[in-house]
């Protein structure tokens, strides 16, 4: 029996971000305005590229009430050229969509479009206090510091929040770990964090420790866990830090740092003290796994960074990345003192 001519599905497939939109659509159903926000991209630009792929029979649709939803279509295709060509090559390229430079932002922008979603069925009004946090601090969920808490238990850990500042990392720890030290480079940021963490101490004995994310105040093995909550890009490279991070962890400790997603905010340089206008996950990833950590994860975060620019709040999407000292560290350390 004769097939279709497979050249014009490899053409569609050919083009990046169609690929993209795919890759989203094949993770969670979403509006046109919805993958339009997570792709980073004008909504009539993405239109064209769904037209097409409409037309080929590569997305499902559900229609509630004006919205439009879209889903990748996983069914076997009429008039593919062989038995579901389409799945079957959208199969083989699975794994190999984080090789786009663009894949992981997508997936971090995807978070908070789906925490958008969320607020708006009255779930972020569930958890926000009308009166939330007059002072300033520009999160907008806070859910960042408490994701990278939950990397850090159980209760008993001996814990650091490095670049620590006024303690907004810091805060969530207390109270679910015995030991918390306390590092920046500013004696001042030190001073802010004492009023906020001491009052809610608790039963976690905190120390207040000035020093540079370069050559950290502490022992080799010294600590459980580290989190690092917006520091990296503030510094001139990365390799430096997380071995520094790498070296005061026990075997089988744990790193999280809390980082900004790559954006154009360049005012954030002065007003902020930026070195880098966010950072690229895989980058993060990459110097993990260069130091030496292991089971290395990016984890996007349903919260993103608000500060007051020059024209109003802008919003920042955020990500996570976390990644364990090896257990054999200890085995071979052992062996080499013997």
């Amino acid at each position: 029996m004769p097939t279709a001519d497979p050249i014009p599905l490899l053409k569609l497939l050919g083009d990046p971000t169609r690929l993209r939109i795919l890759a989203l659509l094949d993770r969670e159903e979403l509006s046109v305005g919805e993958l339009a926000r997570a792709l980073g991209l004008a909504q009539s630009r993405v239109s064209n590229h769904l037209r097409l792929l409409r037309d080929a029979g590569l997305l499902a649709e559900r229609h509630a009430g004006a919205s439009t939803f879209l889903r990748r279509n996983g069914v076997a295709l009429e008039g593919d050229p062989g038995p579901g060509l389409a799945s079957r090559l959208w199969g083989a390229l699975g794994e190999e969509l984080a090789a786009l430079p663009e894949h992981a932002a997508d997936l971090v922008r995807l978070e908070g479009v789906l925490a958008d979603r969320r607020s708006k069925a009255g779930e972020f009004f569930d958890r926000v206090a009308e009166e939330w946090d007059k002072l300033g601090i520009a999160f907008d969920t806070g859910q960042a510091r408490h994701r990278a808490a939950a990397h850090l238990l159980p209760a008993d850990f001996v814990l650091a929040d490095l670049g620590c500042g006024t303690g907004y990392f810091s805060q969530p720890l207390v109270g679910h770990c015995s030991r918390l030290v306390c590092i920046d480079l500013s004696a001042r940021m030190l001073d802010e964090a004492k009023k906020r963490l001491d009052p809610v101490r608790r039963s976690t004995d905190i120390e207040y420790k000035v020093g540079g994310l370069d050559a950290l105040p502490l022992a080799d093995g010294e600590l459980d866990g580290v989190v690092a909550g917006m520091v990296l890009h503030h510094l001139p490279e990365l390799d430096a830090p997380l071995t520094e991070m790498r070296r005061v962890l026990r075997p089988g400790g744990t790193a999280v740092v809390v980082e900004l997603a790559p954006h154009g905010e360049a005012w954030m340089r002065g007003e902020l003290g930026d070195r880098a206008l966010g950072l690229a996950p895989a980058d993060v990833c990459a110097a993990f796994e260069r130091v030496g950590f292991e089971d290395v994860a990016l984890d996007p975060v349903d919260d993103r960074y608000c500060p007051k620019g020059p024209d109003g709040a802008v919003e920042l999407s955020l990500y996570a990345v976390r990644g364990r000292v090896p257990r054999a560290s200890l085995s071979a350390r052992n062996g080499a003192t013997n």
